[in-house]
Order: C-alpha cells, then structure tokens, then sequence
C-alpha cells in the first residue's frame, strides 16, 4: 500500500515560464523550483491547469514533465497531472511520468463531450491498469463539468490504487464526507482562498496556483490549524485573500505571472487565446499585491 504521509501539505501547482519565442523558459521554472524547496513545500503538482496544461504541446508537456524531475530529483513528492480527453494521450503520459520516477499521477475527468460516468470511469481505470503509480482523482466540475459525488468517489476509493481526491471545488460538506468515508487516503484543497475552510473539513493540505509565489503562507496557516491557533491561521488567509481578490480582478494566470515576474522569476506572458495583462492591471498588481508578499 502506498505511505499517503508524503503526500500529505503544501504543493504549488506549477505555472509554466514561456519567453519571448512562446517557448517554455527552462531556467525560470529551475529557479522557481529551487525558491519553493527552499521555503519547504511537501512537493509539486505539474501539469495542471495553472500550468496552461491544455494550451502545451504533447512535446512541451513532456518537456515539463522531465524538466521538473530532473530539478527536483528525489527532494520532494512530486504529482504529474496526465489528464487529457482522450484515455489514449492520458496513458501516454502516464508512461512517461512513471518511467521518470514520479510519486503519483493526477487527472482530471475527461470532458467536453458530457461523457457518463460509466465512461468516465471506464477511463479511469483503464488507466490504472496501464501505469504502476497511485492515482489522484482531480475534482474540478466548475471547469470539467463534470461534478463526482461521494457515491461515484467511492467506486474509485475503495480501490488501492487511488489515493486520494484535489477538491477543487466549494462543496465541503462533500469533502467531510470523503474524509470521513476514506479517513487514511488524501484529500487537498484546491480553492486557494479556502484553504482554512478545506482543513476544517478534513483536507490533508492544498494544491494552488498562489502557492508558487506565497507558499509560506499556506505552510504556516496549515501549522497553525494543527497548533489550534485558528484566529492566526485566519489573519494570514486574509491577506491571502485580498491578494487573490486582485488576481481576479485582472486574470488569475495573468496576475500571477505578473507577481512572478516582479520577483524576478522572468515568467513571461499567458499564452494565446488568454490576453496579456495590461500595463493598468500590472501597476495595479504592483501596487495592491507586492506589498502583501
């Protein structure tokens, strides 16, 4: 059975640098790696949706995938995001993660197409079937559209080879319940700005985008919950959240490569369809988030 202990905290969800040719920037990403280790995070989650995951090429996503391994090494956990619509390019990943030495793969329900859940589960378990690393199951309905209820999570749960849940999501009467059914596998908070209310309801740690520029803050909001000094905790969301709110205010991605790149990570611009941010929105980051890191 798999030890869930080196699962269990902080993991940045990668953004993904990209420099002036549109091409992934290697050096930006090794150097926000290392200011991360350095600040103590459990590990990284690679690949997701705040790595742009479905705006890469197959090429670029395998680029990243042996990039961050090769930076990372065996330092910390690190949980590669395979998923894709297609079984056939999620498994293709899969491969590629585990024979990198990944700790786990990630996967988001294959979507668009309003897929069944028998589909879906199908999917997830031809999955398993082709690749010899734990699986997380990655909740996200707001963007997938597709919302797995605690019933359909069991069928997945009660098999070893699933580890766990990102609970993207604000439903956290659902997130007790999985806990509570399944209290020895792993669940993560995926909405940064609920982080204190994932923990009370049972999440082993979170999974964020704003990890990649204040991950100390979430570390030490989760040392806090488990210290019993909630009113702490809660101040330090609180800054969080109002750099958040600003986030939103001008393109979540956009905003955080902006911070990045005013910390002199040399994270570049989103990439097409999303607009660059503008030189309003970037002083208005600037001057509202800076300040709060």
């Amino acid at each position: 059975m798999t030890d869930v202990n080196k699962f269990k905290g902080i993991f940045p969800a990668l953004l993904t640098p990209f420099n002036e040719k549109d091409e992934i920037n290697e050096k930006a990403l090794e150097k926000l790696i290392e200011y991360n280790i350095q600040k103590g995070v459990t590990g990284f989650y690679v690949g997701g949706s705040t790595a742009e995951a479905f705006l890469l090429s197959d090429e670029e996503r395998l680029q990243v995938y042996r990039l961050v391994k090769e930076i990372v090494g065996k330092r910390c956990t690190l949980i590669a995001h395979i998923g894709c619509i297609s079984t056939g390019q999620t498994i293709m990943f899969g491969e590629c993660v585990q024979s990198l030495g990944y700790d786990a793969v990630s996967a988001v329900a294959p979507f668009y197409y309003k897929f069944t859940f028998d589909e879906i589960k199908k999917h997830y378990f031809d999955v398993v079937e082709h690749i010899d690393l734990p699986m997380l199951i990655y909740n996200f309905p707001a963007f997938s559209g597709v919302n797995l209820t605690t019933e359909n999570l069991k069928l997945f749960l009660n098999d070893e080879r699933f580890i766990g849940v990102k609970h993207t999501s604000n439903d956290y009467f659902g997130l007790e319940q999985f806990k509570t059914a399944f209290p020895h596998k792993v669940f993560y908070n995926g909405f940064d700005e609920m982080f204190l209310a994932g923990l009370s309801m049972g999440a082993d740690g979170g999974i964020g985008s704003t990890y990649n520029f204040m991950a100390e803050k979430f570390i030490k909001m989760q040392q806090l919950f488990n210290e019993e000094k909630h009113s702490e905790a809660f101040e330090i969301q609180q800054i969080a959240n109002k750099i958040i709110a600003a986030l939103i205010k001008v393109g979540v991605f956009q905003g955080e490569k902006a911070v990045l790149n005013m910390l002199g990570f040399d994270f570049g611009d989103v990439r097409a369809p999303f607009e660059k941010i503008s030189k309003e929105n970037y002083d208005y980051i600037e001057k509202t988030v800076i300040p709060l890191l």
